[in-house]
């Protein structure tokens, strides 16, 4: 068996290294120019059950790599007000042991180089899909936009939300916007930029609750303790310089309709006045992170999301990750669920009790049922037809929220219940 594997994302290498250990050949297409293309500087959040997922992809001194790329784990998960008010907090301890202490920050460039290692023989870069093509004899090649061909048995789009396989093998599927719009960047953690955080949030990832729906996230990122481990030195000498420096990251969000201008297009500076604008009347403390801000490193994002689909014929082409269930950042579960997906598809074509297409099939049934309610969850999230957007009814609906909020904070039972509700999302059982 040949697996073709279109796209080099987080869930297409993870795929590939379960494959090439059990011995399967395959191969990797790319439609970077080199590996180095993705210049992502941005943190991706890794959930206990994503980095299990990915511990049974990949080699485990790959996995310790992994691991030592990571920033210090956050502590605390903190839901705040505009006014930095703690309205519900989770430690270590309300959440029960192995639960936060596994949560993992990575800059996904730097996750992206460490699958890429021991790989280096099987990933072609600029190889821009433009179809494929099934054959006489049950096999499948892909052709690509330089004129190149490549056949094998069974053919993978990992190839993220503008997925070229996705086009051609599910043409129903489609994606809609969501209607909220977003933007965020980092700083350099600074003495000065450390105060403006309490020790809860420089130890742990807050979530802003605003009035009209509007939401942000801070989170800090410290590499400090592997930067400095003589041990890291040693084992993986080429990865030292990859370690970003220590930052503060951000992200504000809103529905498209209450801000007062759309961020698609912005140049970074236009970008940080809309930020402050959006925090005009939130605590002094995050209109100054936000000010302090590179102009180069803030970003916007479009939230889009995918339309859950319907059960399909099976065939020898396949899907994971974005290309299938695209979602917004609301519960954090993209990349845990792509690791998922990478996961289960690897041993279902590696185990062999099925044939080919029923072992394919026996994946995609297991997908859809768990990214379905990831999709939706996540929507949830994010949706600017929510009642949280409205001047009103919104005010209302959040003083509410926040109430409840605080007596689960006050109640260890219903804290432990909450927080294991909002980790099944990202995979946890």
């Amino acid at each position: 068996m040949k697996v073709l594997i279109i796209g080099a994302g987080t869930g297409g290498l993870a795929l590939a290294h379960l494959l090439k250990q059990a011995g399967v050949c395959m191969a990797v297409y790319e439609r970077d120019l080199a590996p180095n293309t993705d210049s992502g500087g941005y943190r991706v959040g890794i959930s206990p059950a994503g980095s299990r997922a990915l511990k049974a992809c990949i080699p485990g001194e790959l996995y310790d790599l992994y691991v030592a790329t990571c920033a210090r784990s956050p502590r605390y998960f903190n839901m705040l007000t505009e006014q930095l008010g703690e309205v519900l907090s989770f430690d270590v301890d309300d959440a029960g042991p192995n639960a936060l202490d596994d949560e993992r920050n990575v800059i996904r460039k730097t996750l992206r180089r460490v699958l890429l290692r021991g790989l280096e023989d099987d990933v072609f870069f600029g190889k821009a899909l433009q179809g494929y093509s099934n054959n006489a004899d049950g096999s499948v090649t892909a052709s690509f936009q330089d004129g190149s061909l490549a056949t094998g048995d069974v053919l993978v789009g990992a190839d993220g939300t503008s997925s070229a396989v996705r086009r051609q093998r599910l043409p129903e599927a489609r994606l809609e916007d969501t209607g909220i719009v977003s933007l965020g960047g980092k700083i350099p953690m600074t003495v000065e930029t450390k105060a403006l955080l309490s020790d809860k949030m420089f130890k742990g990832m807050s979530l802003i609750m605003a009035p009209m729906g509007f939401g942000a996230i801070i989170h800090s990122l410290e590499f400090a303790d592997s930067r400095s481990d003589p041990g890291v030195a040693d084992r993986w000498p080429d990865f030292v310089e990859a370690f970003d420096e220590d930052s503060i990251g951000w992200g504000i969000w809103g529905a498209r309709q209450n801000c007062p201008r759309d961020p698609a297009g912005l140049s970074g500076e236009q970008l940080r006045e809309l930020g402050l604008e959006l925090a005009r009347d939130w605590h002094p403390h995050l209109r100054a992170l936000i000010r302090m801000t590179e102009p180069s490193t803030i970003r916007d994002i479009k939230v889009r999301t995918s339309v859950p689909l319907t059960p399909w014929a099976s065939s020898n082409v396949t899907l994971l990750g974005d290309a299938v269930h695209t979602m917004t950042p609301g519960r954090g579960a993209g990349a845990n669920t792509a690791l998922r997906d990478a996961a289960l598809l690897g041993r279902m074509l590696v185990e062999g009790r099925k044939p080919l297409v029923e072992a394919i099939h026996a994946y995609e049934v297991e997908m859809l049922r768990y990214s379905t309610e990831a999709v939706q969850e996540s929507k949830k999230q994010m949706d600017a037809g929510d009642l949280a957007h409205r001047p009103v009814v919104g005010r209302l609906q959040l003083a509410v929220m926040r109430g409840v909020m605080r007596i689960i904070n006050a109640m260890p039972a219903l804290k432990r219940r909450a927080f294991r509700q909002m980790m099944r999302v990202r995979g946890e059982n």
